[in-house]
Formats: C-alpha cells, sequence, structure tokens
C-alpha cells in the first residue's frame, strides 16, 4: 500500500513537472465508450476465503491531452462507469454456496503518460490516480443446503455477512493501470488492465461491527474507442 501511493505521487508529480516545462503544446480533446470485464473480491478482516465475482463494466470516457514533453503525452483521462462488482465465497465445509452482486456507479480521474505513436501508429500508456464509486443495487444467491448445521461448519463461525446490507454505499479508493493504443484515422483504439483499490470498506468497521475491513478489489480488462473532437494543428 505505501509503495503504491508513492508510485501516484511520483506520477503526479512528473505529469506537472512535464507541463511546467516548455514542451510542445496540445489541445487534444478526445471522447468515447468503454467495455470490459470486472474480477472482484472483497478483503474482509477476518478473513472470508473466496473465488472471483465475475462481472461486466462499461461506460464512457473523456481524454484531454495537454502537452507533448519529448517522447511523453501527458492527458488527464476521466470515466463515468457501470459495474458489477461483489464476492463469491469459496465454501469447502458443506456443499452451500454464496455469491454477492454489488453494483456501482463509478468515476476514475486518471493522469495518464503515454509513450510512442500519437497519430497513426500503437503506442503504450500508464495511468494513475483516485477513483469514487456510488452503490446503485446489491442482491444475494444461495444454493445448498443452507441448514444450521451447515452454517455451524463455517471457518470460525462467519456467518454476520448474510443478509447484510451494504452500509456505505459511497466508495473511494486509487485505480492503476497501463495498456496500448492503437491510434487511425477513424479513431483511437485501446485495450487496458487496471486494478482499482478501495480505501474504504463496504459495512461499518467499528469496533462493535463484525469486520474491521471490507473493501472491494477489482482487476478490470477492458477496450475502449475513442474519436477526436477537437485537436491542436500542428
Amino acid at each position: 500500500m505505501r509503495t503504491f501511493r508513492v508510485f501516484l505521487i511520483l506520477l503526479v508529480s512528473s505529469v506537472g513537472q512535464a507541463m511546467a516545462q516548455v514542451g510542445q503544446y496540445r489541445s487534444d480533446l478526445a471522447i468515447g465508450v468503454n467495455g470490459g470485464y470486472a474480477l472482484n473480491k472483497v478483503t474482509f478482516n477476518p478473513t472470508i476465503k473466496q473465488s472471483f465475482h465475475n462481472g461486466l463494466t462499461g461506460g464512457v470516457t473523456l481524454r484531454y491531452t495537454s502537452e507533448r514533453y519529448y517522447s511523453i503525452l501527458c492527458a488527464l483521462q476521466a470515466e463515468l462507469n457501470y459495474a458489477q462488482l461483489g464476492w463469491k465465497e469459496l465454501i469447502e465445509t458443506s456443499g452451500d454456496t454464496y455469491e454477492r452482486s454489488i453494483t456501482y456507479v463509478q468515476l476514475p480521474l486518471l493522469a495518464r503518460l503515454a509513450f510512442g505513436k500519437e497519430h497513426r501508429g500503437v503506442c503504450g500508456f500508464i495511468a494513475l490516480g483516485p477513483q469514487v464509486g456510488y452503490m446503485v443495487g446489491s442482491k444475494e444467491k444461495r444454493g445448498g443446503e443452507w441448514s444450521e448445521a451447515t452454517l455451524s461448519l463455517r471457518p470460525n463461525n462467519i456467518t454476520a455477512q448474510y443478509d447484510l446490507p451494504v452500509q456505505n454505499k459511497f466508495e473511494y479508493g486509487l485505480a492503476g493501470g497501463a495498456g496500448m493504443e492503437i491510434s487511425t484515422s477513424v479513431g483511437h483504439f485501446v485495450l487496458e488492465g487496471r486494478y482499482f483499490y478501495a480505501l474504504s470498506d463496504i459495512f461499518k468497521n467499528g469496533k462493535a461491527d463484525a469486520f474491521s475491513r471490507s473493501a472491494n478489489g477489482t482487476i478490470t480488462v477492458k477496450l475502449s474507442y475513442l474519436f477526436d473532437i477537437k485537436r491542436t494543428k500542428r
């Protein structure tokens, strides 16, 4: 976690330093859509064993490129996304199954540094920044016997999560990723992998509450298509 914060500070600082230098001015604005797949787990304390919860994510993307400094393209990117998160328990003591699906509207704001061809070519990039979200839906899915006998077999008798509604609908954390972009005459095609680390919990975490930690951690793989609506003349 400390390393991730240091990396964020260094990335934002490098963007600021690049913009402060005399580079090649840009005022490029692109807009488009994105869509992909989200793999999510919730970090619980006490621990609950899980496999990845699988869901879809998608939304709109807005990107503003402000400068090219040597070979680095400096940009800010904002998105408004819908994401299906949650967790899927790995219950080994009985035939019970449990899955919680939690849907969010998310707003990431990312500093983006790209390296490579600006137009009609391929570039790689890294992106990092804060992300906030708001829960808009939640549902449970159960299978198996679900009796007092099978519940009593849960490791450390942890069952407080069942039927417990999401208590903190607002979420915030850090998002970062990397990918590649192909720029053509008809627009920009982007493939990206991203990780989101929530700094907030979905359940209350006081001394009298069941969990001291209950935070989302999401791996996302997505494709985006952007087209230019404003591009600096060169």
